[in-house]
């Protein structure tokens, strides 16, 4: 008899990181929903078993949805609302414009009533509002019968090269109290393992490798790859190239000439990578953050290896697009961890 895997609807899925982690871990991931049509699209070439739908979470309802796509029955909901510009009042979340996609996750859990949810956040969400918000959080889960814990975790502590921070809630329904997992990293992934055998210029899409993996890391990352897919590297005038080629590895303005420690005004201009450390946040493709030796932005590709998304995995759309789907998605690797964790609790 073939085990039945856990069927697992993604909400606000944007690319799919979060349930590319789970469908490594052995899940169904049957449906991802964005209201960003880029995202839906590499997200059907990626998710090749699930169907990702485009639709607006602030209009839409889970019976609409699950009417128009014919999903019904559910075990797992994860996804990760967009939840920064949270409107309290006293002590508790308002009904507010702003708090409605956060409202969004909470009915689709009251709708498919799944076994287990996992929703991801900005870390600061469990201190906002002194505590406000994520008491608030745990309430509306406990409400509709979830036992619900939470942690901020640290993605380089789970084999990602990249020392990002994320919040997440995990609600279990019959009492059963979720236990996150516990790092079993004895060595963090550094920038070079991730990234040192990309090449300095830019390569047409599926150009097959020219150099053996350099690292364990890239030996994994490549598994299933027909070749190199979005590294295509960005210009940047003379000015700016000479100006990156002072900073050395893992430096940043403070190494410049006082004269041009001003040219960029914000506290992270001109980051060079750290070579020995996992990266700092991959975010959604600002130019203030460099390669740690080339003079020049991560190219997507790179960016996308530093938040552990295989090479096989291919990003759609514009390259401003592309960069934007990987700095808003949760690194891959740390979903799994946390689906391999989770289907201890489930029945199936």
């Amino acid at each position: 008899m073939i085990k039945k895997k856990n069927r697992v609807i993604d909400l606000f899925s944007g690319c799919g990181g979060l349930s590319y982690g789970f469908i490594e871990a052995g899940y169904d991931v049957v449906l991802g929903i964005d209201h960003w049509k880029d995202a839906i699209a590499t997200f059907e070439n990626s998710h090749k078993n699930s169907k990702g739908i485009v639709a607006d979470l602030f209009i839409e309802t889970p019976k609409q949805i699950s009417k128009k796509t014919g999903v019904t029955d559910i075990d797992v909901i994860i996804g990760g609302p967009p939840c920064q510009g949270f409107s309290i009042a006293g002590k508790r979340i308002v009904n507010d414009e702003r708090n409605k996609l956060y409202k969004s996750f909470v009915s689709f859990v009251e709708f498919y009533k799944p076994q287990a949810f996992l929703m991801e956040n900005v870390p600061n969400i469990v201190s906002m509002g002194q505590g406000i918000v994520k008491d608030n959080i745990i309430k509306d889960f406990e409400k509709l019968g979830y036992k619900v814990v939470y942690k901020v975790l640290m993605a380089s502590e789970y084999g990602v090269p990249q020392n990002r921070k994320r919040a997440f809630f995990v609600g279990i329904r019959n009492n059963k109290e979720f236990v996150f997992p516990t790092s079993q990293i004895k060595e963090l992934i550094s920038a070079k393992e991730a990234i040192s055998d990309l090449p300095e210029k830019s390569i047409t899409d599926g150009t097959g490798y020219n150099v053996i993996p350099k690292s364990k890391y890239q030996e994994d990352i490549r598994k299933g790859s027909k070749g190199i897919f979005n590294h295509e590297i960005t210009n940047h005038s003379e000015q700016t190239v000479e100006i990156i080629s002072m900073v050395p590895d893992g430096g940043n303005y403070k190494n410049l000439p006082l004269s041009l420690q001003k040219t960029r005004n914000v506290n992270i201009a001109w980051t060079r990578l750290n070579s020995k450390k996992p990266s700092f946040t991959i975010d959604t493709g600002h130019r203030h953050h460099f390669h740690y030796k080339y003079n020049r932005i991560p190219t997507v590709r790179e960016s996308a290896r530093i938040q552990s998304f295989p090479d096989s995995f291919i990003f759609l759309g514009s390259k401003t697009s592309q960069y934007k789907q990987v700095g808003n998605a949760v690194p891959p690797l740390l979903a799994k961890h946390l689906a391999i964790q989770l289907k201890q609790y489930l029945d199936v």
